[in-house]
């Protein structure tokens, strides 16, 4: 039960600035001792499931750039079904997605200041981080919002908001094809996934209309701190 409200605050604090929860997600399920084998296609189906009700808002908001959006997607998808196929050693696995779990949370305490200038983004440049992140998506079942959303706006290629907006559906599409590739290489989610995708979806649904009220700095830093923590709990494996 424990682990459930815990996935459920992850979802909705993570669906009030546009992500699905990926990181949040690997990191309750890794410190409550979920198998490795089971971490990465469990957080991407959730991912799905958060994902989705965020991307449904986005998109009634008009609050989603579908060029840019394209852009992103359209290497970051077959990437993410790569990723997904290559089912690393455990304990490969263990440190490259504690790595990256680690490189999030510094990129959630140091916070990107947009760029002064805005640059209109080049499709290439956008397919080039779309498809890194599509990779790393795949590998680590990291849903790929965490790093991209940071980088359009250190590069200027987005308002922060416009992040927000494009971070969802990017996910969305990077957790699909991620997890049909991890079931291609045998490995399945976990036993709890419909507790666990309930939680997910009500805490998506609760943080769009709740969680705006939290300080974005609190949010941060509490995110930055679980997120360490499973980070050197999995490199420590």
């Amino acid at each position: 039960m424990l682990v459930a409200l815990s996935l459920l605050a992850v979802s909705a604090v993570y669906a009030s600035v546009g992500q699905a929860g990926g990181t949040g997600f690997l990191a309750v399920m890794a410190v409550a001792g979920v198998p490795i084998v089971e971490l990465r296609p469990t957080a991407l189906a959730m991912n799905i499931v958060a994902a989705s009700y965020t991307t449904w808002r986005l998109h009634a908001l008009g609050l989603i750039d579908w060029r840019r959006l394209t852009a992103l997607a359209a290497p970051a998808l077959p990437a993410a079904f790569v990723g997904g196929l290559v089912a690393l050693p455990a304990g490969l696995y263990a440190f490259v997605t504690g790595a990256l779990l680690l490189a999030t949370a510094l990129l959630m305490v140091m916070r990107p200041q947009a760029a002064r200038w805005a640059v209109s983004p080049s499709t290439a440049g956008l397919s080039a981080l779309g498809g890194a992140a599509g990779l790393l998506s795949g590998l680590s079942g990291i849903g790929g919002g965490v790093f991209v959303a940071p980088a359009l706006i250190v590069l200027g290629w987005a308002r922060p908001k416009e992040a927000a907006g494009l971070s969802a559906p990017f996910i969305l599409g990077n957790s699909i094809t991620g997890l049909i590739g991890t079931h291609c290489a045998g490995q399945s989610v976990a036993a709890e996934f419909p507790l666990y995708a309930a939680v997910a979806l009500l805490g998506a649904v609760v943080g769009a209309a709740f969680t705006q009220r939290i300080s974005e700095q609190a949010v941060r830093f509490i995110l930055a701190g679980m997120v360490s923590i499973a980070g050197f709990r999995l490199m420590s494996k």
